[in-house]
């Protein structure tokens, strides 16, 4: 196989404003490709600069963006998405919440903005492909086909949120920093080698769009209070909430239940009920999964046809586990070979063979490993 990245092309470089984009665009240009910078406008209020290490998309990170194109040497411009970002990923994102899921917004971002509002304008403009700093690889196979791999350096591979790329969109994917098998202090003493300002530059955290990081906060200023119960498994009422929106399965801080469980050990969240504003609260081993059901999926080549196994990451920052999976009528049938705790409808399951990424889809339900009371 053969890395895309071999090939001199027209590239539009998305530059957050941090060091990772910053980095990403400096290596595209070092390796003779023609390269022009963007920074995405995604805030309706740019003027919020970040608090501390959360948020991105300010006035502040366009500015550190244009000061890194300046010292790389290419042009830059910014590009107003945010009605598209606001439509596509906050929206969905508070529908998601509201309807008892958990949904995985970078997923979101990478599969509306920057992999296809962004593409179809860059193609649109003449660019070959777009490049961004995240941690994965794309080859090409002899027949023309690409894959998404894992990075080299499995400790900060991204390619979990690269899920929802299909063949597309890969084959305009451009990832320089996919090969490298170096600390995050190398990528920032590096970037300080290239005169980079943004080298000493914080990562921004969580949710960009929420800068303070109170998620439940402003959930509550879009969807109101709405207080209801929180219940155990057989129903008894211990507590009440202020919305159901405002948990997770597998949550267990925040719960604020007055009575303790009779063997005394935690409990946390099994069940969210947006139809009757109920949640539901248990002892851990209530939490394990053997099965779930996925739907939307994406593939990041050909659907896998019949039962494989594969390997499936649930989280952003999860591991691995074995699985059996099989599209049943436009749907994806998961069972763990062990089971698996605190998995949530709205989560993204992505599949592997390997280092490579077979597709992702949208968890809708899950089969619990013990029976409920």
């Amino acid at each position: 196989m053969t890395d895309t990245s071999q090939r001199p092309l027209r590239v539009l470089a998305a530059m957050s404003g941090g060091v990772d984009s910053a980095v990403a665009a400096a290596r595209a240009a070092e390796a003779g490709h023609d390269v022009t910078g963007v920074h995405l406008a995604l805030s309706a209020n740019p003027q919020s600069f970040r608090t501390g290490a959360r948020g991105c998309c300010t006035i502040e990170d366009s500015r550190d963006a244009r000061r890194a194109a300046d010292v790389i040497g290419i042009p830059f411009y910014v590009w107003d998405l945010a009605e598209r970002f606001r439509e596509d990923v906050v929206e969905d994102f508070i529908a998601e919440y509201e309807a008892g899921r958990t949904p995985n917004p970078c997923l979101r971002c990478n599969e509306k903005i920057k992999f296809a509002a962004l593409l179809d304008k860059a193609l649109a403009l003449g660019f070959d492909a777009v490049c961004t700093g995240h941690y994965a690889k794309v080859f090409v196979n002899e027949d023309g086909t690409r894959e998404l791999h894992r990075a080299s350096d499995m400790a900060k591979d991204q390619s979990y949120v690269l899920g929802v790329l299909d063949d597309r969109q890969l084959a305009h994917a451009l990832f320089p920093l996919g090969d490298t098998v170096t600390t995050k202090d190398e990528i920032r003493a590096e970037a300080e080698r290239r005169g980079l300002a943004v080298a000493k530059k914080p990562d921004s955290h969580d949710i960009c769009f929420i800068a303070d990081g109170d998620t439940q906060g402003f959930l509550a200023d879009r969807l109101g209070r709405a207080e209801g119960d929180i219940v155990d498994e057989a129903g008894a009422k211990l507590g009440t909430h202020e919305g159901a929106y405002g948990f997770t399965i597998g949550q267990r801080k925040g719960l604020r239940i007055g009575t303790p469980a009779a063997d005394g050990k935690p409990r946390y969240v099994l069940d969210i009920s947006p139809v009757n504003n109920t949640v539901t609260v248990g002892p851990a081993d209530s939490l394990d999964v053997s099965a779930l059901t996925a739907i939307k999926p994406r593939w990041c080549g050909a659907a896998p046809a019949g039962p494989g196994t594969y390997t499936a990451q649930l989280r952003a920052h999860g591991g691995e586990t074995e699985v059996t999976a099989e599209l049943v009528d436009g749907e994806l049938r998961v069972a763990f070979t062990e089971p698996v705790r605190g998995v949530a409808p709205g989560q993204a399951v992505v599949l592997y063979d390997g280092t490579r990424v077979v597709g992702s889809a949208t968890i809708a339900t899950t089969t619990r490993a013990t029976a409920s009371v």
